[in-house]
């Protein structure tokens, strides 16, 4: 997948977070449950901004991780909001839960892909180390 549309859908996730939490009724465990959603929904966007500017190919792996673990945090937030009905529209909530399992199902593989690169590199690394002249 391109990096823009990854951003994208990111982006749209966020947004789509933003317009269940401002739908949620105003109750103390909606309140609480819109709070945890509300930060951990907007920041896989934020984050993956700041992996593409990462410094190294391991802080670029660590910001993805973060990705992930905010997904993995606004799913489990999601299904919680859905089973507890703290929503006014159960479509929007399925959309959202749905578009956060494929989110977490593409960073699974950034990360893994990620990690192979970087494992190759130290090879290649190690290997004109030990054999300078090749």
């Amino acid at each position: 997948m391109d990096k823009h549309n990854l951003e994208e859908r990111l982006i749209n996730f966020a947004v789509l977070i933003v317009e269940i939490v401002e739908t949620m009724p105003d109750t103390k465990s909606a309140s609480h449950l819109a709070g945890q959603l509300l930060r951990s929904g907007t920041s896989p966007a934020l984050n993956y901004g700041e992996a593409q500017s990462g410094e190294s190919r391991r802080d670029f792996i660590h910001k993805l991780k973060i990705v992930l673990k905010e997904l993995r945090e606004s799913h489990i937030c999601l299904k919680i909001i859905n089973r507890t009905k703290l929503y006014k529209k159960e479509d929007k909530i399925i959309f959202a839960i749905n578009e956060c399992n494929e989110l977490i199902s593409i960073f699974v593989k950034s990360v893994e892909t990620a990690q192979k690169n970087q494992q190759k590199e130290l090879e290649v690394h190690k290997s004109k180390i030990v054999n300078p002249c090749s």
